[in-house]
């Protein structure tokens, strides 16, 4: 059928259209990945949402593949982001260390058990609240009191835990989570940035384990789906993504990132807007 992925002779067979739509949106991530340390998921979800309910997908399960394969593509971004960011020692690796195992954890959770249960109606909806409140603390940039600081070790793991469970049901990498945690914590905001990039990886990992295992026995929605990944939009975000990473990471201790952060704000004030009205569509 025009417009679908079809597998022919074990090579994946993309309409062009298509491969340009999925690649412009992974330089487009990668590149805010880098800049941001946001993972790149809260561009992503929405996009590959409409993408794939344009070729035939049911909107509930549609969601669902989305954030899936949204999380995958941060495997590939957090490790070209990292190493941009660690050439600059701006990665507080000591906090990768306190958060990780929480993180880990969260996203087993999220990912191998509420995931696979809730409707794809109220990830849309969960995704649309949390985007939401992402780009308001982007907008209001407000200032931590001068004392605060990170929380010791159980503190660390239990934030961790938190961040890893929120980014397993929205496909994000937890930056939308973590910058403002940490810099709510007196963390500069280009160590923020760089961390959370760090932190991309474990919140990664644990969560596409996680769809993996929920997602073991479901029938393929497309040709080249796994479960709730997209394997074909996951192979052409990422290779895209990996490539802008880095120049996004290299813009980020080249300028003032605030007006910028308001302006992505707005953005993401639109994309709430679209996943709140596929989740009251149902």
């Amino acid at each position: 059928m025009a417009g679908r992925p079809c597998l022919a002779g074990g090579v994946l067979n993309l309409e062009w259209l298509f491969i340009v739509e999925l690649l412009v949106l992974g330089c487009f991530t990668g590149f805010l990945a880098g800049l941001l340390g946001i993972g790149g998921g809260m561009l992503l979800v929405p996009f590959l949402t409409f993408l794939l309910t344009q070729r035939g997908v049911d909107g509930q399960f549609a969601v669902k593949m989305a954030i899936a394969t949204s999380m995958a593509t941060i495997l590939f971004t957090s490790i070209s982001s990292v190493r941009a960011h660690h050439k600059r020692g701006a990665v507080r690796w000591d906090l990768v260390r306190g958060l990780a195992p929480g993180i880990v954890l969260g996203g087993l959770l999220a990912g191998a058990g509420v995931f696979a249960m809730l409707k794809g109606q109220w990830l849309a909806l969960f995704f649309a609240a949390f985007v939401g409140f992402s780009a308001t603390q982007m907008l209001l940039d407000k200032k931590p009191k001068p004392t605060r600081q990170m929380p010791g070790a159980p503190g660390q793991v239990a934030a961790g835990g938190v961040i890893g469970f929120l980014s397993g049901l929205v496909g994000a990498g937890g930056g939308f989570v973590s910058v403002p945690f940490m810099t709510w914590c007196n963390v500069t905001i280009h160590n923020a940035v760089a961390t959370s990039a760090a932190l991309g990886f474990p919140i990664a990992l644990a969560n596409v384990a996680g769809y993996v295992i929920g997602g073991w026995s479901l029938t393929p929605a497309l040709p080249g789906a796994f479960g709730f990944l997209y394997l074909p939009a996951l192979v052409l975000i990422a290779a895209a993504s990996v490539l802008f990473a880095p120049l996004g990471a290299r813009a980020a201790h080249a300028m003032n990132v605030k007006q910028l952060k308001r302006a992505f704000a707005f953005l993401l004030y639109g994309l709430a807007a679209y996943m709140l009205y596929k989740g009251l569509a149902g």
